[in-house]
């Protein structure tokens, strides 16, 4: 019977976390630092350990401590048990107050035209006392941002490689071919038409990597030709103007044609098979958001939402 009290329901987290400490740094006295703890403090987590489980769990080197059998069986367990209780707490943490803090979200470069533009004064007039971080760029780059942790969450156009990322699709924006050509866009335009045109294309930084981009390059290649751009920019607004001064054709999604902001006399036509950007909310998988960022996140998905109504129909005819 005494046998059976003791099969681990002595074991604390403590313990557990100081051997994961321990084995991760190499040593007591690393582990110790990393966990700030004394060193007599996790000499003494460790032996308590070793003692319940009637077993060595590492073998003292002079340079580094090494895992004996036991421990290499315990190890795995430990780093589960020691992760699940960090995830739970910060997932307790997280339910916290909106009185502090700081919300991290990423949004589109074009966030302006998804009627996200006033994202960050509508959360700070409601919640005064949050700090706000909202980061523009790339998708590309708010993916890897997120899984890196430097962001907690944010709006991206998919696809982009969703590794380690929660993905929440949202909408859909169809994509259209843009001339100052009447003629070439009179009809739908095949993925051949669109690769032999004179293109300005923009994200340049970030090229294929681009999500939109990348959907054309996908179809090109299938279509066996090669899309070459003759321009290569960074802003949409940028590439529209070059577009209206004749230098070549580009592509916007239909909530850039609708704005305001579109120049005059434009044209825009449809793909043969159509060309959508998959608006979605990502965050890195298997960790809670911060109540801070729930709701930037939560006011985001109203905007975007929204821009699917009335605000974003045309407030002219486009050809």
């Amino acid at each position: 019977m005494e046998q059976e009290s003791r099969d681990g329901d002595r074991v604390t987290l403590n313990q557990l976390r100081a051997f994961v400490a321990a084995e991760s740094r190499g040593s007591f006295t690393q582990g110790a630092v990393q966990l700030e703890i004394s060193q007599a403090s996790m000499s003494e987590l460790i032996r308590r350990l070793e003692e319940e489980l009637d077993a060595v769990l590492f073998h003292r080197g002079a340079r580094r401590l090494t895992l004996t059998a036991a421990g290499e069986e315990l190890l795995p367990f430990a780093r589960r048990a020691v992760h699940a209780t960090d995830e739970g707490v910060r997932a307790v943490r997280s339910l916290g107050s909106l009185g502090g803090g700081t919300a991290t979200f990423g949004v589109l470069r074009n966030a302006d035209y998804y009627l996200l533009g006033n994202l960050a004064q509508t959360f700070h007039r409601r919640y005064p006392s949050v700090k706000v971080r909202l980061v523009g760029q790339n998708s590309a780059e708010t993916a890897d941002a997120i899984r890196a942790g430097d962001i907690e969450a944010g709006l991206i156009v998919l696809p982009v490689d969703d590794e380690g990322l929660d993905i929440t699709p949202l909408m859909r924006d169809e994509v259209r071919y843009v001339s100052a050509d009447p003629a070439a866009a009179a009809k739908p335009v095949s993925i051949q038409q669109f690769a032999a045109a004179r293109l300005v294309l923009y994200d340049a930084r970030y090229g294929w990597r681009d999500p939109t981009r990348r959907q054309l390059a996908d179809r090109a290649q299938l279509a066996g030709v090669r899309i070459e751009p003759i321009f290569e920019i960074e802003h949409v607004e940028a590439a529209l103007k070059l577009v209206a001064d004749g230098a070549g054709d580009t592509i916007a999604s239909t909530a850039v044609v609708r704005s305001a902001a579109f120049p005059p006399g434009l044209h825009t036509a449809p793909f043969e098979e159509p060309l959508f950007d998959t608006i979605a909310i990502a965050r890195k998988r298997g960790r809670p958001l911060s109540r801070a960022t729930r709701e930037l996140a939560r006011l985001a998905e109203d905007a975007v939402s929204d821009a699917r109504g009335p605000a974003a129909r045309p407030k002219r005819p486009r050809g």
